[in-house]
């Protein structure tokens, strides 16, 4: 609040100093650069050994130093309380590989029956899953097929007759000049032909499965099991019509032995190799363990679904063991030393797995490595890491960016 003075006195106001606005500036950039100087004077004082004492000063308060490639953790960091780093170890291992399996006939015992000619079905002798003996008869085949080509043989082995009796009766009349030497030899040709005719004809019903001396009912053909064992595919019934003789009719496989087959995934085909242990319970047998050996690797990876396929023979007298039975198949794989570290260790960096290794002390390194699997909380090394390096297995996630 403003008073008034008394009468006769003055009141004596402030006078304010007006400075030029380009005199302001050029004060505010004085003031600036002298901050400036005092600043590199204190950080600095010592010219160029300032420097180096200022670094060794901002590692000592940093928790780690990255220098290139290798990280290090300076004296008084805290880190160094948490981070703890042990060897590599060795452990002896053995694992266990469990795959789904599967029954199968073994092709070199199976045989696909084909009808040896077009007809119908009037009669099938057998059923799917029967047990048949070489030769028992495993259909009726009523064809016309069979009837021409037993007429062929009854019409063949005709004229293979006349044409030998001709021949006999110029080979007589030649010894009294009697005939011309081409009649005698146009006879030894048609005999030739008569005789190639027959065997022709006669080679096509054994082909059939028919004897040359069928007399009987030619039209009939009883289709014969080419060999012994159990029927596991038919695609026939009595009445249907067969007009194709590429496409098989049924399937005979011999089950005295039969393959166990697992699809082993790519990742653990390295650790399968042919006669190698392997322990089979199937779901029919759930109490008892079949033992075998590894028969086959295949050579070759499923395109589709990225697995190899293992077979195991097994022997199967009393036919236990039947086709498309499901089972669980543990391959044994051998005892090997190989480098183990603790789940801890691992860090996942752009979708791989690393390690920090120490180099020097209290000095490490980003390692990329690959893992064989996990056993419980430790993760055994396929490569990457060899016994007996040093690597961070306690806090190794505070060492990564």
């Amino acid at each position: 609040m403003q008073g008034t003075a008394p009468e006769g006195q003055s009141i004596s106001r402030p006078s304010r100093v007006s400075l030029h606005p380009g005199l302001l500036l050029l004060l505010i950039l004085i003031g600036f650069g002298l901050g400036a100087g005092t600043y590199q004077l204190a950080r600095y004082p010592s010219g160029g050994g300032g420097r180096a004492v200022a670094i060794e000063t901002y590692a000592k308060a940093s928790h780690l130093v990255r220098e290139g490639e290798r990280i290090r953790v300076p004296p008084n960091s805290p880190l160094r309380g948490k981070l703890t780093v042990e060897a590599v170890a060795a452990k002896d291992i053995r694992r266990t590989l469990v795959i789904p399996a599967v029954v199968e006939a073994d092709p070199a015992r199976t045989v696909k029956v084909l009808p040896p000619v077009a007809g119908r079905v009037i009669d099938l002798k057998v059923q799917l899953g029967a047990r048949v003996a070489k030769g028992d008869v495993l259909a009726a085949i009523e064809s016309s097929d069979l009837a021409q080509a037993v007429s062929d043989l009854e019409k063949a082995r005709s004229t293979l007759k006349l044409t030998k009796q001709t021949l006999d009766r110029l080979l007589s009349l030649e010894k009294t000049s009697a005939i011309a030497v081409k009649d005698r030899e146009q006879a030894q040709s048609d005999y030739a032909q008569a005789q190639s005719e027959f065997e022709r004809s006669q080679s096509r019903l054994q082909a059939i499965g028919v004897s040359v001396d069928q007399k009987a009912d030619s039209r009939l053909l009883s289709m014969k099991a080419p060999v012994a064992g159990s029927v596991i595919d038919l695609q026939m019934a009595s009445g249907a019509f067969l007009n194709d003789a590429t496409a098989p009719v049924m399937t005979i496989a011999d089950l005295s032995t039969v393959w166990v087959t697992a699809n082993v995934p790519e990742n653990d085909t390295s650790l399968i190799v042919k006669g190698q242990s392997v322990d089979v319970v199937f779901a029919a047998y759930p109490k008892e363990v079949f033992k075998g050996n590894v028969l086959f690797v295949s050579d070759v990876l499923e395109s589709d679904t990225r697995r190899t396929k293992v077979r195991i023979a097994f022997s199967n007298p009393d036919m236990w063991l039947k086709p498309n039975m499901f089972a669980n198949a543990a391959f044994l794989s051998p005892e090997q030393a190989m480098p183990v570290v603790p789940t801890g260790a691992l860090v996942l960096k752009n979708e791989s797995d690393q390690v920090f290794v120490e180099v020097e002390p209290w000095t490490f390194e980003e390692r990329p490595i690959e893992i064989a699997f996990q056993d419980d909380n430790q993760a055994v090394i396929k490569s990457g890491l060899k016994v007996g390096d040093r690597v961070v297995v306690n806090g190794a996630v505070l060492l990564n960016d």
